[in-house]
């Protein structure tokens, strides 16, 4: 399982105009599955994301979590964090999960992140096509995966 976590000014997902979930003054989750992913590594994501110290204390320093602040999460499925790009020019998704084993841990790492502590958890829609509206504060982006995390 893998995660972008971008910290935002605002983020939201718009499908056919219509905003399905949005988020102020906190991360904007893109998160892929890959085969072989379970419940287990959706806890250890969604608890590193809640607990992530990115946000700026009264020094300025990056010291304080999601959870310390208050902040928000908007996650939106992104099966395209598993292309390779190896060979050729096109790439392949075929190291990422399938709908049918992906949509369930997508909204399992999200229902973690409120039982860790984030009150403000919403989605974008598996599988439709979005528009993701992203002002990244910072910018500040963590890459978090699984392989690298065990």
């Amino acid at each position: 399982m893998r995660v972008v976590i971008q910290r935002v000014k605002h983020g939201s997902v718009t499908i056919d105009g219509v905003i399905v979930g949005a988020v102020e003054a906190g991360f904007v989750v893109l998160i892929g599955i890959t085969h072989g992913d379970t419940r287990a590594e959706a806890e250890l994501l969604a608890k590193k994301t809640a607990n992530l110290r990115v946000f700026e204390d009264d020094a300025g320093k990056m010291n304080l979590s999601a959870l310390d602040t208050g902040a928000g999460v908007l996650v939106v499925s992104q099966f395209t964090l598993y292309a390779d790009t190896r060979k050729g020019r096109r790439p392949s998704f075929i190291d990422a999960a399938p709908p049918d084993i992906a949509a369930p841990l997508v909204d399992y790492y999200a229902e973690r992140l409120r039982a860790e502590g984030i009150a403000h958890v919403t989605q974008g829609v598996f599988g439709a096509m979005m528009l993701v509206e992203i002002h990244n504060d910072g910018p500040v982006t963590i890459i978090l995966d699984t392989d690298e995390l065990k």
